[in-house]
């Protein structure tokens, strides 16, 4: 091997994990979004596994987080200080390896500013060059569709920040949505069904768990239960209630519901022979909330088109991330301002 070899790397920048493909290696950080940073020093304690044990569980002057949400960035300073340790696992180290280039993906709704807040984090973190990709696209690269031809495709990228669904073509978005309904969203109603009905407070971990054993979208499936333990609202002291998968379904067959009737928006935007070859090709489910019992179900009753969830759907768009590298010096480098350049085509069309 070369001592010049590159360093580059494919980035799933999301809400609830981060997920670097090395170029050559393959996949070789997958860690949540979560930093741990001393308040009084501003020292970063934790950073992804670790630092999610700490939420909920810090002292006063430690403070454990998730810099970014909906799937953009809330907290520069901490993504990049998070990047750079991710970064630092994810490369190799030495007096001729030039800083990587990086292609990082974005949600398809994305704004110019929310673009150029994920290049200078990235170029802050230690990055040489960054790319930036739309999530759909990248997922379906990883999910292994194949859409360089004409044909159409969709893809409905259901991840913890934001759902994208996207109709694909040529090695392009056709028509796309981005919704910030998606498993953090979830993660929230269940809490707030918690304390409501239950008068019982959990943390956002205790309510992704439930989510994941629980959490269902159609009707169906063996009953399942669940011991949740929580803080009583009105005595303040530890209590444990029982939860069960029905219960979970009606919290969340609404968000479920309104992702489904968005799928038939995009459709409708959709031209009608994209529209017929989606029913030959199907819908492709990627995204970590893609597993939640049910959803292909839904899709598929809700639209009569056949829906599949792709292999290992938490990984799609981290390695559609890494298969876009193949052409990376083709990429446009920069902004790409995705949604103003999609009104501008639509206009001129």
């Amino acid at each position: 091997m070369s001592i010049f070899s590159t360093n580059d790397l494919g980035v799933d920048l999301g809400t609830a994990n981060v997920l670097i493909y090395a170029d050559g290696k393959g996949l070789v950080v997958r860690e949540p979004s979560v930093v741990a940073v001393d308040k009084n020093t501003g020292k970063i304690l934790q950073v992804g596994s670790a630092a999610r044990n700490m939420l909920g569980r810090t002292p006063g002057n430690v403070v454990a987080m998730h810099p970014l949400k909906d799937g953009i960035i809330s907290d520069h300073e901490m993504t990049v200080r998070m990047l750079q340790a991710m970064f630092k696992t994810a490369t190799k180290s030495g007096a001729f390896t030039p800083k990587p280039r990086v292609v990082i993906s974005v949600p398809s709704g994305v704004t110019e500013v929310e673009e150029r807040s994920v290049i200078n984090a990235a170029i802050e973190a230690g990055a040489r060059r960054v790319f930036l990709i739309e999530e759909p696209l990248a997922a379906a690269l990883g999910a292994g569709l194949d859409i360089k031809g004409a044909k159409g495709h969709m893809v409905v990228d259901i991840g913890a920040g934001t759902t994208d669904i996207a109709v694909l073509s040529m090695n392009g978005v056709a028509v796309s949505s981005s919704l910030k309904i998606a498993g953090d969203y979830m993660d929230d109603l269940i809490a707030r069904h918690t304390r409501r009905q239950h008068g019982v407070a959990i943390g956002e971990v205790t309510a992704e768990s439930v989510k994941n054993q629980l959490g269902r979208v159609y009707p169906g499936g063996e009953e399942i239960t669940m011991n949740v333990k929580g803080r009583d609202t009105k005595t303040g002291m530890p209590r444990t209630i029982t939860l069960t998968s029905t219960e979970i379904f009606e919290v969340l067959r609404r968000p479920a519901r309104i992702i489904a009737e968005e799928v038939l928006a995009v459709l409708e935007q959709t031209s009608p022979e994209l529209v017929s070859d989606i029913s030959e090709t199907g819908i492709t489910l990627t995204g970590g909330c893609s597993q939640l019992y049910g959803f292909d179900a839904l899709l598929m009753e809700r639209t009569g088109i056949n829906c599949t969830v792709a292999d290992d759907p938490d990984s799609c768009t981290a390695y559609g991330c890494g298969k876009s590298l193949a052409w990376i010096n083709h990429m446009q480098e920069g902004p790409i301002n995705i949604a103003r350049r999609r009104i501008m085509k639509s206009n001129f069309y």
